[in-house]
């Protein structure tokens, strides 16, 4: 009778089961506001008032395999449900310290496995939502969702904030359900390509650098744009702050002091490593210390007078200024700078650590065979070449350079080669040769009017029996007087060990040293890591989902690039910046890097490939790693291989498991879109080279993402991490010259007789650059507390699947190998370039894999994942 009546009221009732609704326990680890910002205390009180009322945290799973067709065909969403003890779970003020907090979900299981998840964040401040996981989903067990992400107020936003498992899905194998959220994901990413970026924005583009010069300052402050045809340069990350009211296609500065500039939420560096940066970073603004410090030192003005006036800065400090000084300087000094120069001792100003280069000894570093084996094993160890002609051959067009060919000869270096010839030499592959000469000459003549006073040089040396590296000539160039097209004019000089020979050659040495230094700052670090990256750092966050296996390939490397890139741009390579100030380019640094750039080859970045080019080895199928190294004791190139062929065996073993064949890389419609876009935008100005890969094959795709791990992961710290150990101690590795070679019967010659070591520490970086310069490089060569190593992941959950999970295990494994054959080596005394005279072992490759402290600091060792400082 009932169920009649119910008929004629409702219509038949249908026989279909009742769908039980389950319950889900999960947990979610995230880091309040006020944990990471002690000034954000208030936003904290106000967020567990909103809490009373019901506006809280909440998240809601989507079915990853269930379609609602009255939504869009997305995937059917589960009840809201709300964080637990928000108002009772007082939370620590160390930035370290991580909050759990508990969350039931209502769950249909007609809906299946849940594969997303919506975050509304109710709250008056951002939150660090780390992970969440789920326990005892059913048909499944235990799920993960790893976030890593901040999450501001939903006002914020236009679109749900979408975090998926961490689940691993090509585009064409996407469930149906969740295909919307991916793709929408991306766009929001993607942004408009308009407007002024706000911190709470996620969104990735391009931009030219625009934003080094400061115009408005005057014409010594402006700055040409690059990026484009005249001056080619990689993307950097856009901000969209307003054009400069002097200059429309400069973008406009913040005020020097601030690093509140826009870059993704997502790539700031966390609390921790900001703290740390900020320890170290602000003292290297210290150029508005300047009138203040020249009164802080007595004889000559600007001039270290003594080698021991420079050890004083390790070995004990400058004293503080009287308390009158100290009071002027804070009046234009923020307190958190001057209490960072002043240091924990209180007692002494602008104390430096001992670099290693002179911990053992203070003057082997002038030796001979330091100057060659630093070129193998030093700071800048990827520039030397074999001579495989005599005399060298200059590149530069002569019809606007005129002859720039090498004035060295036979007579020059033959008296010097224990009895071999030229020819002889060459034939066997005993010379080699560390060539500025090209790259800066079409800049010289512009350089030199500035206080610089420098040379292109080459410097010739001899592998002898012992594995060393002995110099024969060193060959320094200027412009002619009378025009570029009339060719360089060049003097060459020769080792000599007495007398005022000796003084000259040292000179020689400092002016190659000065090369080197720029060189190496400009190009083999700034432009060949940090700036080539950045541009893979953008497309990657821009076209491939977080559920794509080579963005889960790829993201460790990537972290931290964009922020050290944008803190750099505001402090360092702007116009007046303090890398301008420290290396000889001065105001054409970045310009210079500009010309260099215009021969930059994506696939010679591979090891192998760059070694075979600059002819220090040869193929040889025989050998391990299929080459040979011409000089055998090359500790950045023997250490560089085991690694180059341990990211390339993990990537080779990733790629096939997601890509068995070329098929899979050519449909993947997110991986052609990340290649197309990073060659046309990203690297535009040289989409037109022939060289870079087509992203057609399995093998083309191992080759790039081996390449692009390489670069930001092990090159990075090859060229990064030793520039304190050798180039703290500023007369080893001069930044700055300022004068030229002293000429016969001059005051200065007279000056060089009577007293090198002042005529040589009168010529290299001055007194004020090199606290400048070396609080610069103390800060670049500090490893973070917080820093993830290759071979490391920043959680074990990142994947799902099983065989990628064992090849980065087997990858881990094969580093520490690595480690113990390097510490084999630095062992081994026969292999002399492994140590040199100064006693300082090659760890600048050790991965630090099985050393997972974070001590950080100056360790002088460790491959971090990522371009991070």
């Amino acid at each position: 009778m009932w169920e009649k009546f119910l008929e004629s009221v409702c219509g038949k009732i249908k026989d279909e089961p009742k769908i039980e609704q389950q319950k889900i326990k999960g947990t979610v680890v995230l880091k309040k506001k006020n944990v990471m910002d002690v000034t954000d205390v208030g936003a904290s009180f106000l967020d567990r008032f909103h809490e009373l009322f019901g506006k809280g945290v909440s998240f809601r799973l989507i079915g990853a395999h269930c379609i609602d067709t009255a939504n869009l065909e997305k995937g059917k969403l589960g009840k809201e449900a709300y964080l637990g003890d928000w108002v009772s779970k007082l939370t620590s003020l160390n930035a370290e310290d991580h909050a759990e907090y508990g969350v039931t979900f209502e769950w249909d299981e007609s809906q299946g496995v849940p594969g997303a998840l919506i975050v509304r964040n109710q709250h008056h401040s951002q939150l660090y939502l780390e992970k969440v996981t789920l326990e005892d989903v059913p048909g499944h067990g235990q799920l993960h969702f790893v976030c890593d992400s901040w999450v501001y107020p939903a006002h914020r936003y236009k679109y749900d904030r979408v975090f998926f498992t961490n689940k691993t899905y090509l585009p064409g194998n996407t469930p149906e359900a969740l295909l919307f959220y991916r793709e929408q994901e991306l766009k929001n990413l993607q942004g408009t390509g308009s407007g002024m970026l706000k911190e709470w924005d996620r969104v990735y583009d391009y931009a030219y650098y625009n934003d080094l010069g400061s115009p408005e300052k005057g014409e010594e402050y402006a700055r040409p744009p690059l990026g484009g045809p005249d001056y080619p340069y990689p993307r950097r990350a856009r901000t969209g702050r307003r054009p400069n009211k002097t200059d429309p296609n400069t973008e406009s500065r913040l005020f020097l002091l601030s690093l509140n500039m826009y870059v993704p939420r997502d790539e700031r560096f966390n609390q921790v490593k900001f703290s740390d940066f900020i320890a170290y970073a602000l003292k290297s603004l210290g150029q508005v210390l300047v009138p203040e410090i020249k009164a802080l030192f007595d004889k000559t003005i600007n001039e270290f007078d003594t080698f021991e006036d420079l050890l004083i800065l390790y070995e004990s400090g400058v004293k503080l200024p009287d308390g009158h000084s100290l009071k002027k300087i804070r009046q234009c000094v923020p307190w958190e700078l001057l209490r960072e120069l002043i240091r924990s001792d209180g007692e002494r100003f602008l104390k430096f650590p001992m670099p290693d280069v002179i911990k053992g000894d203070k003057t082997a570093w002038r030796t001979d065979e330091e100057f060659g084996r630093e070129m193998l094993a030093g700071v800048n160890p990827v520039v030397i070449q074999r001579l495989q002609e005599f005399p060298r051959k200059s590149t530069l067009d002569r019809r606007e350079y005129g002859d720039q060919d090498s004035t060295i000869t036979k007579e020059h270096i033959e008296k010097n080669m224990n009895g071999l010839t030229v020819d002889e030499a060459i034939e066997r592959n005993k010379l080699f040769i560390l060539d500025h000469h090209d790259a800066l000459m079409p800049y010289l003549r512009r350089i030199n009017t500035t206080t610089t006073k420098t040379y292109a040089s080459r410097t010739i040396l001899l592998l002898q029996d012992d594995g060393t590296l002995k110099p024969l000539a060193i060959e320094l160039s200027l412009p002619h007087e009378d025009g570029d097209a009339f060719g360089a004019v060049s003097e060459v000089f020769t080792p000599c060990d007495q007398g005022v020979g000796n003084s000259i050659w040292q000179l020689a040495k400092a002016y190659v040293a000065v090369n080197d230094s720029g060189y190496h700052q400009l190009i083999s670090h700034w432009l060949n890591t940090h700036a080539v990256i950045e541009p893979f750092v953008i497309a990657t966050n821009r076209h491939l989902s977080v559920l794509h296996p080579i963005y889960k390939l790829l993201k460790p490397h990537f972290r931290d690039t964009i922020h050290i890139n944008a803190l750099a741009r505001q402090i360092l390579i702007n116009a007046g910046g303090v890398l301008e100030i420290t290396v000889f380019p001065a105001r054409y640094a970045m310009e210079l890097s500009s010309f260099v750039y215009r021969n930059w080859n994506f696939t010679d970045q591979a090891l192998p490939v760059d070694l075979i080019k600059r002819g220090v080895a040869v193929p040889d199928q025989s050998q391990p790693n299929g080459l040979r190294l011409l000089i055998e004791d090359y500790p950045f190139a023997v250490d560089g291989l085991e690694i180059w062929s341990a990211i390339e065996a993990w990537v080779k073993e990733y790629c096939c498991f997601y890509y068995p064949t070329d098929v899979e890389v050519q449909g993947d419609t997110e991986l052609q879109n990340w290649w197309k876009e990073l060659r046309e935008v990203g690297h535009g100005d040289l989409k037109e080279k022939p060289w870079w890969p087509t992203m057609q094959t399995q093998a083309e795709l191992i080759q790039s993402c081996t390449i692009i791990i390489w670069v930001a992961s092990a090159l990075h710290a090859a060229v990064n991490f030793g520039q304190y150990p050798y180039a703290g101690y500023l007369p080893n590795r001069p930044t700055v010259s300022r004068k030229f070679m002293p000429k016969p019967e001059t005051p200065e010659f007279a000056e060089l007789e009577s007293n090198p070591d002042l005529a040589y520490l009168k010529t290299i970086t001055a007194q004020l650059q090199t606290l400048l310069g070396v609080s610069l490089i103390e800060i670049l060569s500090r490893h973070s507390t917080d820093e993830i190593y290759l071979g490391q992941r920043d959680t074990p959950d990142w994947t799902t699947d099983n065989q990628p999970l064992e090849a980065f295990k087997r990858f881990s494994e094969a580093l520490i190998d690595i480690e113990t054959r390097i510490t084999d080596r630095n062992k081994n005394r026969t292999l002399k370039n492994r140590y040199g005279p100064v006693e300082v072992p090659y760890t600048l490759l050790y991965p630090n894999t099985s050393n997972y402290s974070r001590e950080g600091g100056l360790t002088g060792k460790g491959i971090p994942n990522s371009v991070s400082i």
